[in-house]
């Protein structure tokens, strides 16, 4: 046996009964049972949803902390590898130049060659061997600098001026990317949604007081292009220009290089031996890539939509021209043509539906009737007169 319940929203609920064993139907049930079951199957819609958000939010925050968490293992792995390597090059470095200051009058030009040699080998390995011996402590591979290049490394942006040297750097570099980078693309993906769902939100405000759907996506579309160019490109410029020296312009062309992951290494923050930057100016910087990436990632789809869209309209366009044109081109040879060349169904007007036919069937009508007008001339006359 069942008891079938009905619910407001037309659901059915079957509950189970024990065998042989007949339950109250839904009229016969006590009132205080029938209120607790309507109120159940009217909070069934509300909860549904809400528990889908909660679960939504509960992935975002476990992939964002799990996403930093791999990035700062990283960072800590690449410290405890790199660090003591490039103190002993940093001393090395420092010797090279005592060494030259001290004998630099009586080099010949080999040692002189070999010299510049060593010197930019290793200015591209990241030592700049210029002020006093108190710089050897400052570390490239410090936890603010190793946390900027794990960033870069599951960003595939990859300046080039800061690098692992030793071979289990290397191997673990490998790994690292191995497993950050589709990190990475799934982290941006989820970051992307977020600032899509924020354009939604925009546009369904919007909705509400009464604007139209053009106007509101134009709007939106708006909206997210400027604060995406003010918080990720205009604002960070203005700040390296503060901070690292450079130009705005400079700046401008850092931010979208570095966004854009092209990555040329030409322009690296924190870099200058002559500047002093602030504790975790790098990891800072860091985040801002990787929060900027997944805003130009959209904007670049974005383009992508439009060109595509472009071109189906280009191509529609070219396609109806090409018809046109070959249609004008096809009559132009029929005019040119003699008329025993032409077949008869394109000399007879073209026929237009059904009006065209009753004009035709009138005009046999019309022809039969003068027909019958010229072999009986005198009929309606005779037939007055037999009246008559």
């Amino acid at each position: 046996m069942y008891l079938v319940a009905c619910c407001p929203c037309q659901s059915r609920i079957t509950a189970e009964t024990g065998a042989g064993r007949a339950l109250p139907t839904w009229g016969r049930l006590p009132r205080s049972t029938r209120d607790l079951l309507i109120a159940t199957f009217h909070s069934l819609p509300l909860l549904c949803p809400t528990k889908a958000m909660c679960s939504g939010k509960l992935q975002t925050g476990l992939l964002v902390a799990g996403y930093f968490v791999y990035l700062l293992v990283g960072a800590a792995v690449f410290q405890a590898l790199e660090r003591t390597a490039e103190k002993q090059e940093k001393i090395a470095a420092a010797r090279m130049k005592e060494a030259f200051l001290q004998n630099f009058t009586h080099l010949t030009v080999t040692e002189m060659e070999q010299f510049m040699k060593n010197l930019t080998e290793a200015i591209q390995n990241g030592v700049y061997p210029v002020g006093n011996e108190s710089q050897i402590e400052d570390s490239n591979w410090d936890f603010s600098n190793s946390f900027f290049f794990a960033g870069t490394v599951v960003s595939t942006i990859g300046y080039g001026t800061l690098r692992p040297k030793t071979a289990g750097g290397q191997i673990f570099c490998v790994f690292f990317a191995l497993f950050g980078i589709p990190l990475n693309i799934v982290f941006l993906h989820r970051v992307g949604k977020m600032l899509s769902l924020l354009c939604k939100k925009l546009g369904k405000f919007l909705y509400e007081k009464g604007m139209r759907k053009k106007k509101i996506k134009f709007l939106t579309l708006l909206f997210f292009l400027a604060m995406g160019i003010l918080v990720f490109l205009c604002l960070p410029s203005l700040f390296f220009q503060i901070t690292e020296g450079w130009s705005y312009s400079e700046g401008i062309y850092f931010a979208f290089i570095t966004l854009s992951t092209i990555g040329f290494g030409d322009y690296v923050v924190g870099k200058q031996p002559d500047r002093n930057y602030f504790s975790y100016y790098r990891t800072l910087v860091a985040i801002w890539i990787l929060f900027g990436l997944a805003w130009i990632a959209l904007l670049f789809n974005l383009l992508t939509m439009v060109l595509e869209d472009t071109e189906k309209i280009i191509v529609k366009d070219l396609h109806q021209i090409g018809k046109v044109s070959k249609d004008n081109e096809a009559s132009q040879q029929r005019r040119c043509w003699p008329a025993q060349f032409i077949p008869e169904e394109e000399l007879l007007p073209p026929r237009a539906g059904g009006h065209a036919q009753k004009m035709v069937s009138l005009t046999a009508g019309s022809e039969h009737t003068e027909n019958e007008k010229n072999v009986f001339p005198y009929s309606k006359t005779i037939a007055i007169t037999y009246e008559n």
